[in-house]
C-alpha cells in the first residue's frame, strides 16, 4: 500500500501520455543508469548528489505535479522528492523505481537518439511550414512522450536545413534528413521506431497517421477522418503554432481512443425499451 507521497506504476502508467502527466525525474546513480540507460517517457535526468543546484535552476509551471524514480524507489527518491516539497513542489516517489517499471513491462524510451537538450532540458526542432499530419503527429508524440517542452519552428522549406545548422535544431519531415519517412513509413512510424516507443495504442494511432499522412485510407477507418480534421485545422489556423496548439487536443483524443475505447460503438436510439 503506498503512501500518501508514493504512486503506484499502475497509476503512472495511466497518466503516461496525457495533457496533464507528472513530470518525472530520473536521480538513479550513474552505475544503475549505465545498466539500462532507458527512461520512463518524458523524463529529465538529473544528479541526485546535486539536486540542490538543478532544483534552483529548474522553473517548472506552478502547481506541476512531479514524480521522482530511482533504482527502487527508496533513498534517492525519496530524498530528492522531499527537498523538492520543502521547495513547495508536488513531488511524489514511484513505487518500486525503475525496477517496478521495467518488470511490469511499462512504456519506457531509449535516449540515445533524443537531441541535444538545452539550459533549460529541453529539445528544438524545426520543419517546413503549413503542417498537416506528420509535422504535427510528430511534435505531439515528441511532447507527450519525449520531452514535455520541446519547441518547434516552422520555415520555409527552403530554409529548413539552414535554420537547423545555425540554431543547432534538428530538422524532422524533410528529405534527406535522418528523421523522416523511409519506404512505405512515415516520420512518425520513425520517431517510434527509433525512440523505442512500443505500445499496442501508440502502434494503431501509427497506422491511423500513416493512412492520412501517404493517402493510403484503406489503412485504418480512422485515417480518413484525421486527414479531413487536419485539413480543416490548417485552414482554420494561419499562424503554424496555432495550429499545433490547437491540434494537439485532435491527438489526444485519437490517441485516448486507441487506448481505451476501440471496443466501443455508438448508435441511435440508444435506449429502445423492450415490446416497442
Amino acid at each position: 500500500m503506498p503512501s500518501n507521497t508514493d504512486i503506484t506504476v499502475a497509476q503512472l502508467s495511466r497518466l503516461i501520455g496525457l495533457p496533464d502527466a507528472p513530470a518525472i525525474i530520473d536521480v538513479r546513480d550513474d552505475e544503475d543508469y549505465a545498466a539500462d540507460p532507458r527512461l520512463l517517457p518524458c523524463t529529465l535526468k538529473r544528479d541526485w548528489d546535486q539536486t540542490a543546484s538543478w532544483i534552483a535552476a529548474w522553473n517548472p509551471p506552478p502547481g506541476t505535479r512531479t514524480v521522482v524514480v530511482c533504482q527502487k524507489g527508496l533513498k534517492l527518491s525519496e530524498g530528492v522528492a522531499a527537498l523538492l516539497r520543502a521547495r513547495g513542489v508536488v513531488a511524489e516517489v514511484l513505487e518500486g523505481g525503475f525496477l517496478a517499471w521495467r518488470e511490469a513491462g511499462a512504456l519506457l524510451l531509449s535516449p540515445a537518439k533524443v537531441p541535444p537538450r538545452d539550459a533549460r532540458g529541453s529539445t528544438l526542432w524545426v520543419t517546413r511550414a503549413r503542417p498537416k499530419i506528420d509535422r504535427i503527429a510528430c511534435p505531439w508524440l515528441i511532447r507527450r512522450f519525449v520531452d514535455a517542452s520541446a519547441t518547434f519552428l516552422y520555415v520555409a522549406a527552403s530554409e529548413v536545413t539552414a535554420v537547423a545548422e545555425r540554431f543547432n535544431a534538428t530538422p524532422f519531415d524533410i528529405d534527406d534528413t535522418f528523421w523522416s519517412h523511409r519506404g512505405e513509413t512515415c516520420t512518425f512510424d520513425i520517431m517510434l521506431l527509433e525512440f523505442g516507443l512500443k505500445s499496442d495504442a501508440l502502434d494503431r494511432l501509427a497506422t491511423i497517421v500513416r493512412g492520412a499522412d501517404t493517402n493510403r485510407l484503406d489503412l485504418a477507418p480512422q485515417s480518413a477522418g484525421l486527414l479531413a480534421a487536419s485539413l480543416g485545422l490548417s485552414r482554420a489556423y494561419r499562424d503554424d503554432l496555432e495550429q499545433l496548439e490547437a491540434s494537439m487536443l485532435l491527438y489526444d483524443a485519437f490517441y485516448r481512443w486507441c487506448r481505451d475505447a476501440t471496443g466501443e460503438t455508438h448508435d441511435w436510439p440508444g435506449h429502445v425499451r423492450k415490446g416497442r
